[in-house]
């Protein structure tokens, strides 16, 4: 039976340890039989995490002839990482055991060196810390999960279940996979590549530009052509496009739409505002475009996003200010 072993460090997160567990535990295959063997095996004795202590059954050396190794997210993932933990995934690593990471776990398994020039994603907001701290992982903050064959990584709390359907589904096909997904109540299918649900930083800048920014930021509604901006900014397009990469380290295209996304993603999670008026408040010239540029690079439609992060029913606000029921996205 295929072994996977979760490993429980001092601060791991109790959400993704019980996620893998849950996952890998309550499998079966197509003829009603456990999947999965799960142990958990702590770096001590007992473990601490958060508001409880963890007393494990299994230690470090039962990953050994584990096919799977699971490294659930930690608290502070500025924690050092012990050597003992280090040692064991290096040595299962060196064995071609399979090895993946929930969240923040991607900080130990760099620590350990399995990300080392392979694409890898966790939380969006470790994300920068983590590209910052191991500049040899080519870190990919938007993706749900990185399949790289025997090394996987995941990002934040839901997206570690993503993962673990994924390895099940590559282990035992989709109708298992269907099945746990079902008993956990969560959709089946999404994959790697889809964006995380985050919110797009501007591009900040404490440069000369800096007024510029803010202006366009109150100017979103209404078109903002470059030979507009540059005439604000006192200089020739060409110019001022250089200059405006310089300062952000993108276009003003390219500025502008995030900042487009960011404040449709606010008044989709703060307002009852129909597609139709958003796209007018934010500068798109129709729902239509909204709806492209949105999904592309949130990852979802607009009305798939306002259902996760807002409280509002379905009605909206027509252009109007009738209330009327907008098609679904």
């Amino acid at each position: 039976m295929h072994t996977v072993a979760i490993i429980a460090m001092h601060g791991v997160l109790p959400f993704d340890l019980g996620t893998a567990c849950e996952a890998f535990g309550r499998v079966r295959d197509e003829s009603g039989r456990d999947a999965y063997r799960v142990r958990v095996c702590g770096e001590a004795r007992d473990v601490k995490a958060g508001l409880f202590d963890l007393r494990m059954s299994w230690d470090l050396t039962h990953l050994v002839g584990a096919e799977t190794v699971i490294v659930p997210g930690i608290a502070d993932p500025n924690m050092p990482v012990s050597d003992d933990v280090l040692d064991a995934l290096r040595r299962a690593a060196a064995g071609g055991t399979r090895i993946a990471s929930i969240c923040t776990g991607a900080f130990v398994l760099a620590a350990a060196g399995l990300l080392d020039g392979v694409r890898a994603t966790t939380h969006w907001q470790a994300a920068p810390e983590l590209a910052l701290r191991y500049p040899k992982i080519k870190v990919d903050a938007n993706a749900l999960f990185v399949d790289t064959g025997r090394i996987l990584t995941s990002a934040g709390a839901a997206a570690g279940i993503d993962l673990c359907l994924h390895i099940i589904r590559r282990d035992h096909g989709a109708a298992v996979a269907a099945q746990m997904a079902r008993l956990a109540v969560v959709p089946l299918v999404r994959e790697g590549d889809q964006s995380q649900f985050m919110v797009p930083e501007p591009p900040s800048s404490r440069s000369a530009l800096s007024p510029l920014l803010v202006w366009m930021e109150d100017n979103l509604h209404r078109p903002l052509p470059l030979k507009e901006l540059a005439a604000r900014a006192a200089m020739s397009g060409r110019t001022f496009s250089r200059r405006f990469r310089e300062q952000t380290g993108t276009t003003p295209l390219q500025w502008l739409l995030a900042a487009r996304i960011r404040r449709a993603q606010q008044l989709l999670e703060r307002t009852p505002l129909s597609i139709e008026r958003i796209a007018t408040e934010v500068g798109f010239e129709s729902a239509v475009t909204l709806r492209s540029h949105f999904t592309k690079q949130v990852g979802v439609p607009p009305m798939t996003y306002r259902r996760a992060f807002s409280g509002e029913s379905a009605g909206v606000i027509a252009d109007g200010g009738n209330r009327e029921r907008e098609a679904t996205a």
